[in-house]
Parts: structure tokens; sequence; C-alpha cells
């Protein structure tokens, strides 16, 4: 922050910015708070004063004045994936345009981390919390909305009980994906699961088996390797399908990171990918486009979900006794390169 001219130990203060802008000392709150009510024009002008300037919110004071701190909390599992930051990049569009600032915290998958860090800023430091696929929440989310403090979940299922949630047909999503490798000629069809200490991982297993029941084909458990969302388990997952006895002809993994590490899994056996064995995945990340092969995956609406989760949440803040929701965004089969017709 640039120090006041008339005595540099001094910040800039709001009051010299109205003066310098022409503007009265609200009409800059309005712009600081995101006030959408302030004409663009304006909005413009005082925002280059503060430029100028060099004049900082004092968040601190901020908060202290109006008694809140106009920041949401949000958790990630790590930020290593085009997942994380499409959902993120719905998220982050939301705040800003509310006026709100983000604080952002990575978990790594550690229950007790995330645990502790929802019970801290629920004592003040933000105002709700953005939580993306949170570890077991059954076990503190009670303590949480006894506070009545605001909160949404992201991309997690079976939590009816537990607090509002935005996610996808991860279900219908896996299902159709496994009735595509199957009308494509495919018997044996391998699958990589994800955490399933999350919802989302177990909807998508039961999709595929539901899929393969309807079309009067077996589950067998040898097929079914249970990983975690990591770009690691999926070479893994890749490497136990390719070497049983019977190995599949496709494999679906529960996200198209693990698919991908498949794809590098098929080519270390020395077969190709599709013409030898096919891969599927799931989310339609960004990259998922530009793999060679493109991947045929299940697109999740990534971005959509971090936008309407951040509206959820905002509601909630308007109105504390709104009712809870849990709302499901359609997902759609992307068919790319990666899949074709089992050889012979």
């Amino acid at each position: 922050m640039r120090s006041n001219e008339t005595d540099p130990t001094k910040p800039v203060t709001i009051f010299q910015v109205a003066s310098a802008a022409g503007v009265s000392y609200g009409t800059v709150s309005r712009v600081i708070n995101g006030n959408r009510h302030v004409k663009a024009e304006t909005r413009e002008r005082v925002l280059a004063v503060m430029q100028s300037l060099g004049y900082v919110v004092d968040r601190k004071a901020r908060s202290l004045a109006s008694g809140r701190s106009r920041v949401i909390a949000v958790t990630v599992p790590d930020l290593g994936t085009g997942y994380i930051g499409e959902i993120m990049r719905g998220i982050d569009v939301e705040l800003s345009q509310a006026g709100y600032d983000m604080m952002l915290y990575t978990t790594h998958r550690r229950e007790f981390t995330e645990q502790s860090f929802i019970a801290t800023i629920a004592q003040g430091m933000a105002e709700g919390a953005l939580m993306v696929l949170p570890r077991n929440p059954a076990s503190y989310l009670e303590s949480v909305r006894a506070r009545k403090f605001p909160f949404v979940l992201v991309d997690h299922q079976g939590i009816n009980d537990h607090g509002p949630a935005v996610g996808a047909t991860n279900w219908q999503g896996a299902f159709n994906a496994t009735e595509h490798l199957i009308q494509l000629g495919h018997k044996r069809i391998g699958f990589i699961t994800g955490w399933m200490d999350l919802g989302c991982a177990r909807d998508r297993l039961d999709g595929y088996k539901a899929a393969l029941r309807t079309h009067h084909l077996p589950t067998d458990a040898d097929l079914i390797f249970e990983g975690d969302f990591s770009q690691p388990d999926g070479y893994k997952g890749g490497n136990y399908l390719l070497n049983l006895p019977n190995p599949p002809t496709a494999i679906f993994a529960s996200n198209d990171v693990m698919a991908m590490s498949a794809i590098d899994a098929v080519r270390e056996h020395g077969l190709r990918c599709p013409e030898d064995i096919s891969v599927m995945g799931f989310d339609d990340i960004p990259q998922a486009a530009y793999t060679h092969p493109g991947l045929t995956t299940v697109r999740q609406p990534l971005e959509k979900m971090g936008r309407v989760a951040t509206q959820m949440l905002l509601d909630f803040l308007k109105d504390p006794d709104a009712q809870m929701r849990r709302i499901e965004l359609p997902t759609d089969l992307i068919v790319r390169d990666s899949c074709k017709a089992p050889a012979g």
C-alpha cells in the first residue's frame, strides 16, 4: 500500500480515494463491495484512482465495521488436476462478481485437517464454505450446522442428511459409458474405481455394474481394481487388468487422470489404444481432448458445478433459513478416438 503523501507512515484512506475521484465515501464503498448499482463509468474512475493512489482494502477493518468478512472458504483435496481447476474456475467467477474473496485450503485427503479447518473458519474467519469432494463429512458437519455456519458440498453423493450439495448424475454417466462399450461389442470391461469413501466413486461403480446386468453380462470381481482417482493408481490399475490371465478388451477408469495413465500402461505392454484395447474416462477435463488418442469420456459440467454451488451458498448467506437442496447436473457421453469395437 502506498503511504499517505502528507504522512508517509499512514496508509491511503477511503476518504482520500473519494475526494480524488470526486464521489462520495458511500460510492467508493459500493465499488469495493462489488455493488452492481454503480455506473460503469464511475466504477472505472474509482478503480483508477485506487490504483494510482495505491489504495488497498483493509479487510480486517472492513470486517469489524460491517460484521462480515466477505470471505468464502473453499476446501479441495489437491490442486493437481484439471477437474479441480474447472470447478475452481466456476467458483472464482461467481465470488468475484458478488464481491467476495476466496480462502483456499488443500486437505490432501486428510480427514482430520479438513475437519479442523472447517471448525476454525466457522468461528468467524469466513462467512461460509464450499467443500469440494470432502472426505466423510457426516462425521463433523452436524456440529457445523448447529452453529448455523453456511456450507455447500460439491460433487459428493449420499449427503441428503448432511447438508446442501451440487453434484452430477454419476450413476447415469457411468451406466451410459459402460453401455457404449457393450454396444461396441466389448464383453469383458475392466473398471478402475475412485476413492470408495466418496459417494461419486460408489455411484460410478454401481452404474458400471448396472449396465452389465442390463445387458446380461456377469460382474467379475477380478475386473475391478480399487483406485483413488490419482495418476499412479490409473497406471497400477491398467497394469493389473492387462496382466490378468484373461484381460479385458476395454478399461473404464473413474476419472480422466486415471484413464490417461491406463493408456500409458497399455503402451508399455506393447499394445495400442484403441486397436488392441479401448479406454474410457470420466470428467472430460480440458486435457482429455488433446491426448493421443483423444479420450472418450463422460463430461461432468465441472465449471457449472462450481458456479451453481457458489450461487447456492450466496443464497444461504442472504437467507439462513433457506431450505437445504441437492442439485444434480446432467452428464454427457463424449465420444472421441480411444474406444472402438474389440479386435476380431
